[in-house]
């Protein structure tokens, strides 16, 4: 082991020292990077999702295989990375579900399933989604879609106290993120930009689930008074203060959350603005503190230590929620305590966590909205020419899914390599015709997004003078030389240059990662294959089918003498609707499970595939009195309330109302306005459609699904396949 390396280990054991009060069950002191253990869902204090264990290593992986699985029940996205804490493993599900598993075994010890309001996912942009649990003194801390926080019994599921993390339950905050523990707090952010959401991040106590202190990112309008804390009255200053106070401003913190024991500070990485567009959010333009940042809060007191941002005015959903990971780095001849970020934006900040000075910040894809940092103030050099899309249709790199997501990075000490997926893609992005109303619990965007992945298919189709002013875009040779991919790479975190990379199957494919002792990388894929790569030279070592799509990262653990390693797999998340047809999840469906594998495992069962697609049902015959204004309105309804969640695509995980059945057409109104299926999570819509509302929404689907079935039996007479999948169009209108 050399020098640098020991010096690594031993600052880990004394943070982990520092802080065992709040980390691991039975109050025990870790050693600082995860062995037997995963004390958090990134293994260790600094989430570095590395681990010292080195019995699974390069010269016998080829025997992995199947120790035990667990099926879930549930066809919505698995974020989360379990924790396992003396053999027990410990993880979370859809909603804030929760699970205990004997690790050796995969005997289920309890579950817990908070009653969640399903009426929540009108605001739940990106899945019922759920990113992991936290353990400490005893309890298992989880929060549950709708905002209520649960202290669960370690030992039983049962609950201890809840506590209510949403500020305001007239506005759209949901929550996916795991808790984040803090010394003798929980802390924990909320999500919902995009709705009418004022980011905040709260922190409860322990043990009595009393809230300490909470922190707002964005100001509140001053016409109210002064401001909630002393650290909004400077970031005022960054916002027009005729602002749209009315629709929250955005910053939700939804993910990356970390507590530092060695300074006594809470980073936080902070979300969009709300709407997208500068110009709709604060009209005047600014700064807009403290979206898309870094905020260092006082862990004791919430109080604002230090702050970094890393897209002023964010006007491209970039947001700075990606996984951050805390860890050491000789700097410019100095060894720093540092924490290592690569947001949406397409930068890889290096940053001093003591007081946020900023040390390195290089692109690792293509990026047009800026063409640089500049290393004297910190920020970011803007070319709005390139990517101002207020002024018209602009194609911008990164994409709004970003260079990095919420799927978790790995550092490496031993070769001080930053290891995750990594996107090279861009949007065509729009303002939609027309002033849109801004209202509470509803997507409040301006900006339309089209991927360059489909771009060349898409334009074709686009309006005339939409198609024109995107295909005019200089851009446009830029993607046509270069297309959209994602890698899996390891990155120098000092310079941002590739030290190798493994394409993966698509763009979508971006699963998180693990870095071992024994010389190991380990990521799952969307198309269901579980991945070990040699970390020195990125060799692909091993590959086991699994039948299921995995987005989540890996994490191991001992138990009993055995290395186990552990992931949840599942399609969901981001885009959900939009099932890839290259994924596992297409072609067998989506039963989220938990695969935990060993040296000498067996196989994986693996699930049948789908039957081949039939033609659309036939549809009833249209009501009396339909119109083509009818069906026309209709289509506008659905665009507006339906179609983030109801993609209509083939084999999509939310139901492709193309293909409604004869009972679903007859009880529709009551599905949409009376809430039939509420407790399967469709929410009803009576706050906002009336009948005649909801009669032109079904009209219009009656007429799509006579349409798609008439053109589905013109493919089957000419011997063509059902279930070509249609295009990814996102749109926020």
């Amino acid at each position: 082991m050399g020098e640098g390396m020991k010096r690594f280990l031993g600052t880990l054991c004394l943070l982990a020292l520092a802080s065992c009060s709040g980390t691991s069950g039975g109050d025990k002191a870790e050693t600082g990077l995860a062995a037997d253990n995963w004390v958090t869902p990134g293994g260790d204090i600094g989430k570095s999702h590395y681990s010292t264990l080195t019995d699974i290593n390069r010269d016998n992986v080829g025997t992995l295989g199947l120790a035990w699985q667990a099926e879930l029940g549930t066809g919505r996205g698995l974020e989360a990375t379990p924790v396992v804490i003396d053999g027990v493993l410990y993880t979370s599900g859809v909603a804030g579900r929760v699970y205990a598993y004997d690790g050796a075994s995969g005997k289920e010890l309890w579950r817990f399933e908070p009653p969640v309001d399903m009426q929540v996912n009108r605001t739940a942009c990106c899945d019922m989604v759920n990113r992991g649990v936290s353990v400490a003194r005893g309890k298992v801390y989880v929060v549950a879609l709708d905002g209520w926080m649960y202290a669960l019994d370690q030992k039983s599921g049962k609950v201890v106290w809840k506590a209510d993390t949403v500020v305001d339950r007239k506005r759209g905050d949901t929550s996916t993120g795991a808790p984040e523990v803090a010394g003798d707090v929980v802390v924990i952010g909320n999500a919902g930009a995009e709705y009418d959401v004022r980011g905040a991040v709260s922190a409860f106590d322990l043990e009595t689930g009393k809230l300490a202190w909470r922190f707002f990112v964005v100001p509140r309008d001053p016409k109210l008074g002064p401001q909630d804390h002393p650290d909004l009255a400077p970031a005022l200053k960054t916002w027009d203060p005729n602002s749209r106070w009315d629709i929250g401003g955005g910053g939700a913190p939804w993910d990356a959350i970390n507590y530092d024991p060695e300074t006594g500070l809470v980073l936080v990485g902070t979300g969009n603005g709300g709407p997208y567009a500068t110009s709709k959010r604060s009209p005047s333009g600014g700064d807009n503190l403290y979206i898309g940042s870094i905020v260092a809060l006082d862990a004791k007191t919430g109080r604002l230590k230090w702050h970094y941002q890393e897209t002023p005015g964010d006007n491209w959903d970039y947001t700075s929620t990606a996984p951050m990971i805390l860890t050491r780095l000789k700097v410019d001849g100095e060894e720093r305590p540092v924490v290592l970020h690569a947001p949406k934006n397409g930068f890889l900040y290096v940053l001093d966590r003591r007081d946020g000075k900023l040390l390195r910040a290089n692109p690792i894809v293509r990026v047009n909205w800026a063409d640089g940092v500049d290393m004297k103030t910190g920020r970011p050099r803007l070319t709005p020419e390139k990517a101002d899309y207020t002024s018209g249709p602009k194609i911008v790199f990164p994409s709004t899914t970003g260079a990095r997501n919420w799927h978790p990075a790995a550092y490496d000490p031993e070769s001080g390599l930053y290891i995750g997926s990594v996107q090279d893609m861009g949007n065509a992005i729009y303002m939609t015709p027309g002033q849109k109303p801004h209202q509470t619990k509803m997507l409040n965007n301006d900006a339309a997004l089209l991927f360059t992945s489909d771009l060349q298919a898409i334009l074709p189709g686009l309006p005339p003078p939409l198609r024109d002013a995107i295909a005019a875009r200089p851009e446009m040779a830029w993607v046509k030389a270069n297309p959209s991919g994602t890698e899996l790479r390891a990155l120098d975190p000092l310079t941002g240059k590739t030290r190798w990379a493994y394409k993966m199957a698509g763009w979508q494919d971006r699963g998180g990662a693990l870095a071992t002792a024994g010389g190991l990388v380990f990521q799952g894929s969307i198309d269901g294959h579980f991945r070990v790569f040699d970390k020195a030279s990125g060799k692909l070592l091993k590959q086991i089918d699994t039948g299921s799509s995995i987005l989540a990262a890996p994490m191991t653990y001992k138990v009993g003498g055995v290395q186990y390693v552990a992931v949840m797999a599942a399609w969901g998340g981001g885009g959900y609707p939009y099932v890839p047809p290259y994924s596992a999840a297409y072609k067998r469906g989506n039963q989220g499970r938990i695969l935990v594998f060993r040296l000498g495992g067996g196989p994986v069962p693996i699930p049948p595939e789908l039957p081949a697609l039939e033609p659309a049902p036939v549809p009833p015959a249209q009501a009396a009195g339909v119109t083509p204004q009818t069906i026309a309105q209709g289509m506008t309804l659905f665009m507006g309330h339906c179609a983030l969640c109801h993609a209509n695509q083939p084999r999509s995980i939310t139901p492709d109302l193309r293909r409604m059945s004869e009972g679903t057409h007859a009880a529709f109104r009551q599905i949409v306005l009376e809430g039939l299926l509420l407790p399967n999570g469709m929410p009803r819509w009576d706050d906002r459609l009336n009948a005649k509302d909801v009669d032109a929404i079904h009209a219009y689907l009656v007429d799509l699904q006579a349409k798609t079935r008439a053109a589905e039996l013109e493919k089957q007479k000419r011997g063509q396949p059902l279930d070509t999948p249609g295009l990814t169009i996102l749109s926020n209108y």
